[in-house]
Protein backbone atom coordinates (compact mmCIF):
# COMPACT_ATOMS: atom_id res chain seq x y z
CA UNK A 1 0.00 0.00 0.00
CA UNK A 2 1.25 3.47 -0.94
CA UNK A 3 2.83 5.11 2.29
CA UNK A 4 0.76 8.27 3.37
CA UNK A 5 2.01 11.60 3.18
CA UNK A 6 0.39 14.67 5.12
CA UNK A 7 2.05 18.45 5.16
CA UNK A 8 2.98 19.32 9.14
CA UNK A 9 -0.07 21.85 9.32
CA UNK A 10 -2.32 18.35 8.60
CA UNK A 11 -1.32 16.12 11.20
CA UNK A 12 -3.41 17.37 14.04
CA UNK A 13 -6.44 17.16 13.04
CA UNK A 14 -5.40 13.58 11.30
CA UNK A 15 -4.16 12.64 14.52
CA UNK A 16 -7.51 13.38 16.26
CA UNK A 17 -9.14 11.50 14.09
CA UNK A 18 -6.79 8.59 14.40
CA UNK A 19 -7.42 8.70 18.25
CA UNK A 20 -11.11 8.64 17.69
CA UNK A 21 -11.11 6.04 15.37
CA UNK A 22 -9.00 4.37 18.30
CA UNK A 23 -11.27 4.88 20.73
CA UNK A 24 -14.20 3.78 18.80
CA UNK A 25 -16.45 0.56 18.09
CA UNK A 26 -18.63 -4.79 17.52
CA UNK A 27 -18.48 -7.85 15.34
CA UNK A 28 -18.34 -11.22 15.45
CA UNK A 29 -17.47 -14.63 13.19
CA UNK A 30 -17.64 -16.02 10.08
CA UNK A 31 -20.38 -17.35 8.72
CA UNK A 32 -21.47 -20.97 9.86
CA UNK A 33 -20.84 -23.51 6.95
CA UNK A 34 -17.62 -23.53 8.77
CA UNK A 35 -16.52 -27.17 10.77
CA UNK A 36 -16.12 -27.20 14.52
CA UNK A 37 -12.86 -27.09 16.11
CA UNK A 38 -13.35 -30.69 16.90
CA UNK A 39 -13.94 -31.54 13.30
CA UNK A 40 -11.59 -29.72 11.58
CA UNK A 41 -8.76 -31.50 14.45
CA UNK A 42 -10.49 -35.08 13.14
CA UNK A 43 -9.74 -34.28 9.62
CA UNK A 44 -6.21 -32.60 10.19
CA UNK A 45 -4.75 -35.75 7.99
CA UNK A 46 -6.93 -35.66 5.33
CA UNK A 47 -7.05 -31.61 4.82
CA UNK A 48 -3.15 -31.24 4.46
CA UNK A 49 -3.21 -33.02 1.28
CA UNK A 50 -6.88 -32.83 -0.47
CA UNK A 51 -7.20 -29.78 -2.62
CA UNK A 52 -9.62 -27.41 -0.48
CA UNK A 53 -13.01 -26.95 -1.85
CA UNK A 54 -12.98 -23.45 -0.92
CA UNK A 55 -10.29 -21.47 -1.77
CA UNK A 56 -9.51 -17.95 0.29
CA UNK A 57 -10.40 -14.83 -2.26
CA UNK A 58 -12.16 -16.82 -5.22
CA UNK A 59 -15.22 -16.17 -6.11
CA UNK A 60 -17.06 -20.00 -6.67
CA UNK A 61 -16.21 -22.74 -4.65
CA UNK A 62 -14.44 -25.67 -6.56
CA UNK A 63 -18.13 -27.30 -6.70
CA UNK A 64 -19.44 -24.09 -8.77
CA UNK A 65 -21.34 -22.83 -5.99
CA UNK A 66 -20.40 -19.07 -4.48
CA UNK A 67 -18.21 -18.46 -2.18
CA UNK A 68 -20.38 -16.60 0.95
CA UNK A 69 -17.49 -15.51 2.48
CA UNK A 70 -16.06 -14.04 -0.56
CA UNK A 71 -16.28 -9.93 0.54
CA UNK A 72 -15.20 -10.61 4.35
CA UNK A 73 -12.34 -12.57 2.73
CA UNK A 74 -10.87 -9.78 0.38
CA UNK A 75 -11.65 -6.68 3.24
CA UNK A 76 -10.44 -9.20 6.23
CA UNK A 77 -7.86 -10.69 4.96
CA UNK A 78 -5.72 -12.42 7.98
CA UNK A 79 -7.76 -10.71 10.20
CA UNK A 80 -11.13 -12.84 9.88
CA UNK A 81 -10.52 -14.45 12.45
CA UNK A 82 -9.81 -11.71 15.02
CA UNK A 83 -13.74 -11.10 14.98
CA UNK A 84 -14.82 -14.12 16.81
CA UNK A 85 -19.03 -14.14 18.11
CA UNK A 86 -17.80 -13.86 21.54
CA UNK A 87 -15.53 -10.91 21.24
CA UNK A 88 -15.77 -7.73 23.23
CA UNK A 89 -18.40 -5.25 20.85
CA UNK A 90 -16.10 -2.25 21.30
CA UNK A 91 -13.19 -4.24 20.63
CA UNK A 92 -14.45 -5.26 17.49
CA UNK A 93 -15.66 -1.91 16.59
CA UNK A 94 -12.71 -0.71 17.28
CA UNK A 95 -10.55 -3.30 14.88
CA UNK A 96 -13.11 -2.47 12.52
CA UNK A 97 -12.33 1.12 12.28
CA UNK A 98 -8.72 0.89 12.36
CA UNK A 99 -9.45 -1.53 9.34
CA UNK A 100 -10.92 1.38 7.51
CA UNK A 101 -8.51 3.83 8.39
CA UNK A 102 -6.06 1.51 6.67
CA UNK A 103 -8.11 1.43 3.35
CA UNK A 104 -8.61 4.92 3.78
CA UNK A 105 -5.38 6.01 1.82
CA UNK A 106 -6.09 9.39 1.64
CA UNK A 107 -7.19 10.05 5.26
CA UNK A 108 -10.03 11.79 3.92
CA UNK A 109 -12.55 9.28 6.21
CA UNK A 110 -13.95 8.15 2.98
CA UNK A 111 -13.07 5.17 0.76
CA UNK A 112 -13.27 5.11 -2.81
CA UNK A 113 -13.95 2.30 -5.64
CA UNK A 114 -10.06 2.93 -6.45
CA UNK A 115 -8.96 2.81 -2.41
CA UNK A 116 -11.09 -0.42 -2.18
CA UNK A 117 -9.83 -1.67 -5.50
CA UNK A 118 -5.95 -1.68 -4.11
CA UNK A 119 -6.95 -3.15 -0.86
CA UNK A 120 -8.84 -5.87 -2.23
CA UNK A 121 -5.36 -6.28 -4.54
CA UNK A 122 -3.56 -6.51 -1.47
CA UNK A 123 -5.83 -8.69 0.77
CA UNK A 124 -5.67 -11.50 -2.39
CA UNK A 125 -1.99 -11.47 -2.55
CA UNK A 126 -2.53 -12.08 1.73
CA UNK A 127 -4.09 -14.91 1.09
CA UNK A 128 -1.88 -16.44 -1.73
CA UNK A 129 1.03 -15.62 0.39
CA UNK A 130 -0.64 -17.44 2.92
CA UNK A 131 -1.40 -20.35 0.46
CA UNK A 132 1.87 -20.75 -0.39
CA UNK A 133 3.52 -20.93 3.26
CA UNK A 134 0.65 -23.96 4.21
CA UNK A 135 1.12 -25.79 0.76
CA UNK A 136 5.39 -26.08 1.93
CA UNK A 137 3.91 -27.68 5.06
CA UNK A 138 2.02 -30.21 3.13
CA UNK A 139 4.38 -30.74 0.42
CA UNK A 140 7.04 -32.08 3.07
CA UNK A 141 3.87 -34.52 4.38
CA UNK A 142 3.97 -35.84 1.32
CA UNK A 143 7.29 -36.11 0.08
CA UNK A 144 8.38 -38.69 2.73
CA UNK A 145 12.25 -39.13 1.30
CA UNK A 146 12.93 -35.26 0.99
CA UNK A 147 14.51 -35.46 -2.86
CA UNK A 148 11.82 -32.47 -3.42
CA UNK A 149 9.45 -34.14 -6.07
CA UNK A 150 6.50 -36.30 -5.61
CA UNK A 151 5.10 -38.94 -7.61
CA UNK A 152 1.39 -39.90 -7.80
CA UNK A 153 2.20 -43.16 -6.01
CA UNK A 154 3.60 -41.20 -3.07
CA UNK A 155 0.69 -39.25 -3.04
CA UNK A 156 -1.72 -42.11 -3.52
CA UNK A 157 0.09 -43.86 -0.35
CA UNK A 158 -0.80 -41.01 1.70
CA UNK A 159 -4.08 -39.76 0.94
CA UNK A 160 -5.29 -43.46 1.28
CA UNK A 161 -3.84 -43.56 4.81
CA UNK A 162 -5.39 -40.36 5.88
CA UNK A 163 -8.75 -42.25 5.08
CA UNK A 164 -8.21 -45.27 7.44
CA UNK A 165 -6.17 -47.84 5.60
CA UNK A 166 -2.98 -49.36 6.76
CA UNK A 167 0.31 -47.96 5.16
CA UNK A 168 2.06 -50.48 5.15
CA UNK A 169 -0.49 -52.59 3.22
CA UNK A 170 -0.57 -49.57 0.72
CA UNK A 171 3.01 -49.62 -0.43
CA UNK A 172 3.18 -53.29 -0.54
CA UNK A 173 0.26 -53.64 -3.23
CA UNK A 174 1.22 -50.21 -5.10
CA UNK A 175 4.72 -51.91 -5.00
CA UNK A 176 3.17 -55.27 -6.56
CA UNK A 177 1.56 -53.78 -9.04
CA UNK A 178 -1.74 -55.60 -6.95
CA UNK A 179 -5.52 -54.00 -6.55
CA UNK A 180 -6.81 -52.06 -3.77
CA UNK A 181 -9.80 -52.56 -2.36
CA UNK A 182 -11.14 -48.65 -2.09
CA UNK A 183 -15.05 -47.83 -1.89
CA UNK A 184 -16.96 -46.31 -4.96
CA UNK A 185 -16.68 -42.85 -3.66
CA UNK A 186 -13.09 -42.75 -2.77
CA UNK A 187 -12.30 -44.50 -6.25
CA UNK A 188 -13.88 -41.39 -8.05
CA UNK A 189 -11.83 -39.03 -5.80
CA UNK A 190 -8.68 -40.81 -6.69
CA UNK A 191 -9.71 -40.72 -10.34
CA UNK A 192 -10.42 -36.86 -10.29
CA UNK A 193 -7.09 -36.38 -7.91
CA UNK A 194 -5.21 -38.23 -10.61
CA UNK A 195 -6.40 -35.72 -13.65
CA UNK A 196 -5.88 -32.84 -11.40
CA UNK A 197 -2.36 -33.92 -10.68
CA UNK A 198 -1.38 -34.88 -14.46
CA UNK A 199 -2.98 -30.88 -14.94
CA UNK A 200 -0.15 -29.69 -12.54
CA UNK A 201 2.68 -31.48 -14.06
CA UNK A 202 4.48 -28.82 -16.17
CA UNK A 203 5.94 -30.27 -18.99
CA UNK A 204 7.55 -31.91 -19.87
CA UNK A 205 5.93 -33.73 -18.54
CA UNK A 206 7.65 -36.51 -15.49
CA UNK A 207 4.19 -37.31 -13.36
CA UNK A 208 6.68 -36.13 -10.62
CA UNK A 209 5.46 -32.81 -8.73
CA UNK A 210 7.96 -30.20 -7.52
CA UNK A 211 7.01 -27.43 -4.90
CA UNK A 212 5.68 -25.07 -6.80
CA UNK A 213 3.63 -27.74 -9.04
CA UNK A 214 2.35 -28.87 -6.05
CA UNK A 215 0.84 -25.28 -5.26
CA UNK A 216 -0.70 -25.89 -8.64
CA UNK A 217 -2.45 -28.89 -7.47
CA UNK A 218 -3.37 -27.74 -3.99
CA UNK A 219 -4.17 -24.37 -4.90
CA UNK A 220 -4.87 -23.79 -9.05
CA UNK A 221 -6.17 -20.10 -8.49
CA UNK A 222 -1.84 -19.67 -8.57
CA UNK A 223 -1.73 -20.52 -12.05
CA UNK A 224 -3.16 -19.75 -15.19
CA UNK A 225 -3.08 -23.76 -16.55
CA UNK A 226 -4.89 -24.66 -13.30
CA UNK A 227 -7.55 -22.10 -13.61
CA UNK A 228 -8.46 -23.20 -16.95
CA UNK A 229 -8.39 -26.89 -15.76
CA UNK A 230 -10.85 -25.50 -12.84
CA UNK A 231 -13.01 -23.70 -14.76
CA UNK A 232 -13.25 -26.63 -17.20
CA UNK A 233 -14.33 -28.93 -13.94
CA UNK A 234 -17.22 -26.28 -13.00
CA UNK A 235 -18.08 -25.75 -16.63
CA UNK A 236 -18.54 -29.28 -17.04
CA UNK A 237 -20.28 -29.95 -13.47
CA UNK A 238 -23.02 -26.97 -14.47
CA UNK A 239 -23.40 -27.42 -18.53
CA UNK A 240 -26.78 -29.48 -18.95
CA UNK A 241 -26.91 -29.26 -22.68
CA UNK A 242 -22.94 -30.29 -23.39
CA UNK A 243 -22.06 -26.88 -25.43
CA UNK A 244 -19.23 -25.46 -22.79
CA UNK A 245 -20.77 -22.68 -22.31
CA UNK A 246 -23.13 -21.59 -19.61
CA UNK A 247 -26.76 -20.21 -19.83
CA UNK A 248 -28.42 -18.46 -17.09
CA UNK A 249 -30.97 -21.24 -16.26
CA UNK A 250 -28.01 -24.08 -15.88
CA UNK A 251 -25.80 -21.38 -13.47
CA UNK A 252 -28.89 -20.90 -11.51
CA UNK A 253 -30.38 -24.52 -11.43
CA UNK A 254 -31.11 -25.50 -7.42
CA UNK A 255 -28.79 -28.39 -6.35
CA UNK A 256 -30.43 -32.11 -6.76
CA UNK A 257 -32.82 -32.44 -3.75
CA UNK A 258 -36.30 -31.66 -2.81
CA UNK A 259 -37.56 -28.59 -0.70
CA UNK A 260 -39.31 -29.51 2.73
CA UNK A 261 -40.85 -26.84 4.74
CA UNK A 262 -40.73 -22.65 3.88
CA UNK A 263 -37.71 -22.34 5.58
CA UNK A 264 -35.92 -24.45 2.78
CA UNK A 265 -37.96 -22.67 -0.17
CA UNK A 266 -36.65 -19.41 1.08
CA UNK A 267 -32.97 -20.44 1.50
CA UNK A 268 -33.24 -21.99 -2.31
CA UNK A 269 -34.91 -18.30 -3.67
CA UNK A 270 -32.12 -16.77 -1.84
CA UNK A 271 -29.72 -18.87 -3.36
CA UNK A 272 -31.00 -18.56 -6.89
CA UNK A 273 -31.18 -14.50 -6.51
CA UNK A 274 -27.94 -14.16 -5.50
CA UNK A 275 -26.55 -16.60 -8.29
CA UNK A 276 -28.68 -14.70 -10.89
CA UNK A 277 -27.23 -11.26 -9.76
CA UNK A 278 -23.53 -12.37 -9.86
CA UNK A 279 -24.22 -13.62 -13.40
CA UNK A 280 -25.99 -10.79 -14.61
CA UNK A 281 -23.86 -8.43 -13.31
CA UNK A 282 -20.24 -9.96 -12.91
CA UNK A 283 -20.23 -13.10 -14.78
CA UNK A 284 -21.69 -12.41 -18.21
CA UNK A 285 -19.11 -9.37 -19.43
CA UNK A 286 -20.70 -8.52 -22.77
CA UNK A 287 -24.09 -9.31 -21.21
CA UNK A 288 -25.17 -11.83 -24.26
CA UNK A 289 -26.95 -14.20 -21.64
CA UNK A 290 -24.34 -16.86 -22.39
CA UNK A 291 -21.25 -17.33 -20.12
CA UNK A 292 -17.82 -18.55 -21.53
CA UNK A 293 -15.08 -20.65 -20.45
CA UNK A 294 -12.94 -17.43 -20.85
CA UNK A 295 -15.83 -14.92 -18.97
CA UNK A 296 -15.62 -17.34 -16.15
CA UNK A 297 -11.64 -17.67 -16.15
CA UNK A 298 -11.56 -13.79 -16.22
CA UNK A 299 -14.61 -14.21 -13.23
CA UNK A 300 -12.25 -16.87 -11.10
CA UNK A 301 -9.05 -15.19 -11.87
CA UNK A 302 -8.46 -13.53 -8.19
CA UNK A 303 -5.58 -10.97 -9.31
CA UNK A 304 -8.06 -9.64 -12.45
CA UNK A 305 -7.46 -5.78 -11.20
CA UNK A 306 -10.33 -5.13 -13.57
CA UNK A 307 -13.07 -7.68 -11.83
CA UNK A 308 -11.18 -6.48 -8.08
CA UNK A 309 -12.47 -3.01 -9.36
CA UNK A 310 -16.14 -3.88 -10.55
CA UNK A 311 -15.96 -5.82 -6.71
CA UNK A 312 -14.96 -2.95 -5.01
CA UNK A 313 -18.02 -0.89 -6.41
CA UNK A 314 -20.69 -3.49 -5.89
CA UNK A 315 -18.84 -3.57 -2.21
CA UNK A 316 -19.50 0.39 -1.82
CA UNK A 317 -23.01 0.18 -3.62
CA UNK A 318 -24.11 -2.43 -1.03
CA UNK A 319 -23.64 0.26 2.22
CA UNK A 320 -23.45 3.79 0.16
CA UNK A 321 -26.44 4.82 2.05
CA UNK A 322 -25.97 8.35 1.07
CA UNK A 323 -25.03 7.13 -2.66
CA UNK A 324 -22.09 9.73 -2.71
CA UNK A 325 -20.67 6.33 -4.07
CA UNK A 326 -17.76 6.16 -1.08
CA UNK A 327 -18.07 4.85 2.29
CA UNK A 328 -17.73 6.45 5.54
CA UNK A 329 -17.34 5.17 8.77
CA UNK A 330 -20.94 5.11 9.98
CA UNK A 331 -21.92 3.09 6.75
CA UNK A 332 -19.00 0.28 7.44
CA UNK A 333 -20.33 -0.09 11.08
CA UNK A 334 -24.17 -0.14 10.18
CA UNK A 335 -23.17 -3.05 7.17
CA UNK A 336 -20.88 -4.75 9.60
CA UNK A 337 -22.60 -7.79 8.82
CA UNK A 338 -21.35 -7.51 5.31
CA UNK A 339 -17.80 -7.17 5.50
CA UNK A 340 -17.21 -8.85 8.67
CA UNK A 341 -19.75 -11.64 8.61
CA UNK A 342 -21.50 -10.33 12.17
CA UNK A 343 -24.29 -7.30 13.10
CA UNK A 344 -22.92 -4.86 15.71
CA UNK A 345 -24.92 -4.83 18.38
CA UNK A 346 -26.87 -1.62 19.97
CA UNK A 347 -25.76 -0.20 16.45
CA UNK A 348 -27.95 3.10 16.62
CA UNK A 349 -26.88 3.91 20.22
CA UNK A 350 -22.92 3.04 19.68
CA UNK A 351 -23.48 5.84 16.67
CA UNK A 352 -24.77 8.17 18.51
CA UNK A 353 -22.44 7.78 21.63
CA UNK A 354 -19.06 6.96 19.48
CA UNK A 355 -19.20 9.92 16.97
Amino acid sequence: MASRQAPLCGLVPHCLWLLGVILLMDVSARPANHSSARERAGNKDEREILPPDHLNGVKLEMDGHLNKDFHQEVFLGKDMDGFEEDAEPRRSRRKLMVIFSKVDVNTDRRISAKEMQHWIMEKTAEHFREAIEESKVHFRAVDPDGDGRVSWDEYKVKFLVSKGHNEQEVVEKIKNGEELKVDEETQEVLENLKDRWYQADNPPSDLLLTEDEFLSFLHPEHSRGMLKFMVKEIVRDLDQDGDKRLSLPEFISLPVGTVENQQGQDIDDSWVRDRKKEFEELIDANHDGIVTMAELEDYMDPMNEYNALNEAKQMIAIADENQNHHLEPEEVLKYSEFFTGSKLMDYARNVHEEF
